[in-house]
């Protein structure tokens, strides 16, 4: 998705979260920010680490981090 997002807005800064390019699933047209599924990126550091570990590191270090307005967008999707 990411690539495909790239490649539809090639004049467009987009600020990435790293390591979680497989987890982007949208971009927010009004604001052009990516959105980022919050269950698709536990799942990935999920390779490496135990849920609750995981969990804690992504509110901790990814969600709950600031980075300017071009700031990912994090959706809780996994109801």
């Amino acid at each position: 998705m990411l690539k495909k997002i790239l490649e539809e807005f090639p004049d467009e800064t987009f600020l990435t979260a790293s390591n979680f390019d497989e987890a982007v699933i949208g971009v927010d047209t009004e604001t052009m920010r990516l959105i980022y599924s919050v269950r698709k990126c536990i799942e990935i550091l999920m390779v490496d680490s135990p849920y609750e570990d995981a969990m804690d590191y992504f509110a901790l270090n990814v969600q709950g981090s600031y980075m300017g307005d071009k700031t990912p967008i994090w959706c809780d999707d996994d109801f």
